[in-house]
């Protein structure tokens, strides 16, 4: 009887393993995919990039004006202050328009940050467009330092009509363990899945 409670035992620990093993490769699998789909397709806020010679030659539309509002959000885990320098301008379709985050460090160590991004509504996404953005790469601050990031978009003049205001979100996580061993301004990582994980935490809109 004990021997067989012990198998039955053993049956489902080692059933229960397999499941978590399983939701844990699951869950690293899920982003990259999910990620791959949205750049394809631009679904679910994922926004495009152009040259900036593409950007420059698209014609404006001053017949019509878009609202963007800036947002930012820094993971719990990350000990730092990000904010965007403004809460949200006013773009003719078409214009290029730069505008800047601040992040500082916090903590008392260096750290390495990724920003991902997102744009809402999802209808304007693939019609949002970006020449230059801090989320291209790794961000490593220094304990205390602080650093403007600029973003360059546009709003592609064939944002359907009805869409009168459009708002660019960034998160912040940790990405030390993730971080190429290469100088801060030539690291071109990207986000790791890893990093998607945990609480977020919103800091309000408006300059530092």
């Amino acid at each position: 009887m004990q021997k067989d409670l012990n198998k039955a035992n053993a049956r489902v620990l080692r059933n229960t393993v397999l499941v978590v093993l399983g939701m844990f490769a699951f869950g690293f699998a899920l982003v990259p995919i999910y990620s791959a789909v949205c750049k394809k397709f631009g679904l679910n806020g994922q926004t495009a990039q152009i040259t900036a010679a593409k950007a420059g030659r698209t014609k404006i539309d001053t017949s019509r004006w878009v609202e963007v509002r800036f947002d930012s959000n820094v993971n719990g885990a990350l000990a730092w202050e990000f904010r965007p320098e403004q809460a949200s301008i006013r773009v003719h379709p078409g214009e290029v328009r730069r505008i800047q985050y601040r992040a500082r460090n916090l903590s008392g160590r260096a750290i390495v940050g990724q920003a991902v991004h997102s744009v809402t509504p999802d209808q304007a996404a693939t019609h949002f467009k970006k020449t230059e953005c801090f989320c291209y790469s790794q961000q490593r601050l220094e304990s205390g330092q602080t650093r403007e990031m600029p973003v360059v978009f546009m709003i592609d003049p064939d944002l359907p009509k009805h869409i009168h205001s459009v708002t660019l979100s960034y998160t912040f996580f940790q990405a030390d363990q993730f971080a190429k061993q290469t100088p801060p301004e030539t690291n071109a990582g990207r986000v790791s899945v890893p990093q998607l994980y945990g609480n977020s935490k919103n800091n309000r809109e408006g300059g530092v």
